[in-house]
């Protein structure tokens, strides 16, 4: 090894030496500095005010998260129009009215979202150097989505809740007339019912008895279930019970026409499905399954023609 390199070795080592020095060095001072400043805030709580200490010692859900939504709930009012509040409400309750969620929650989910969006729409388009318009245009498509995305996912839960009911409805309706044939009141039959199914309409049925529980007459109770949920069948039935309720009709009667329409509905809504099953198999026929035979027939065939016609050409 010659001199240079010996000396190239000597100043490398030195300069690590140097480097891992200062290393301990600092870690030892940043070490001091935090069991410094931990001191000073240990000695700053133990002289801080009674009320001080009790509003420090309350969770951050409390402390921070719970205020913040309080203001995004206040501005979300001031931007939703008179009368949207039960609007929101009566969403709620066509999905089921779910945990955690109410009216303020869905108010303050609006303007995060509508936050969110501003934050994006200025962001993407600065990110990759889009012109003005095109940057005012991705702030309001943004800012739109994202202060009506919980309404699309209220929607969305809506729409899913219901389509179970549709499924549920008639089964229970059969479970309904075979328990009160059997001989069992319509509120034993529906706690029965209730019971042994799960789902929303089991829901519904609990609520229904809860009510009743408490003083609201079975009519009230019945009606309020079929103003719950936008679903014509659910309607139909409570409307029909109500009837029956009121006209002294026998239940096991109504019940029984009701559950026979209900299956009849069931098989004319599978049909329908079914009938639509070609129309919505022609879009991905046409642009995705053709064009991909098309390539893989006439393929071959395309270059041979191509092939043949420049090998013709002189």
């Amino acid at each position: 090894m010659t001199g240079t390199m010996l000396l190239l070795v000597g100043l490398g080592a030195i300069f690590l030496g140097i480097v891992l020095l200062l290393a301990v060095v600092g870690a030892l001072s940043t070490q001091r500095s935090g069991v410094g400043r931990s001191l000073a805030a240990v000695e700053a709580m133990s002289s801080a005010p009674e009320s001080m200490r009790q509003e420090l010692d309350r969770p951050f859900s409390d402390r921070v998260v719970s205020p913040g939504f309080s203001r995004l709930t206040e501005l979300g009012r001031r931007f939703t129009p008179v009368g949207q509040a039960n609007r929101i409400r009566h969403k709620l309750d066509l999905a089921g009215n779910p945990a955690g969620w109410d009216v303020d929650r869905v108010l303050a989910f609006k303007m995060i979202g509508l936050i969110v969006g501003l934050v994006l729409g200025f962001a993407i388009p600065l990110l990759f150097g889009w012109s003005a318009l095109v940057l005012i245009g991705v702030v309001i498509v943004l800012a739109a989505l994202g202060f009506m995305t919980p309404n699309l996912v209220l929607y969305q839960a809506a729409y899913e809740r219901s389509e179970r009911l549709r499924k549920d409805l008639p089964d229970a309706l059969d479970l309904l007339t075979i328990s009160v044939e059997a001989g069992l009141s319509f509120n034993a039959a529906m706690s029965e019912v209730a019971r042994k199914t799960t789902g929303p309409l089991a829901s519904e049925f609990f609520r229904v008895l809860q009510e009743m529980q408490i003083g609201v007459d079975r009519a009230d109770a019945i009606r309020a279930m079929g103003e719950r949920t936008d679903l014509p069948e659910l309607r139909q039935f409570a409307t029909a019970m109500v009837q029956a309720d009121s006209f002294g009709i026998p239940i096991a009667n109504v019940l029984r026409v009701q559950a026979s329409e209900m299956r009849v509905k069931r098989s004319q809504r599978a049909e329908e499905q079914a009938q639509k099953v070609p129309v919505k198999v022609l879009f991905p026929l046409i642009f995705c399954i053709l064009p991909a035979l098309f390539v893989i027939i006439l393929g071959p065939a395309a270059i041979t023609i191509v092939e043949n016609i420049f090998e013709a050409t002189p």
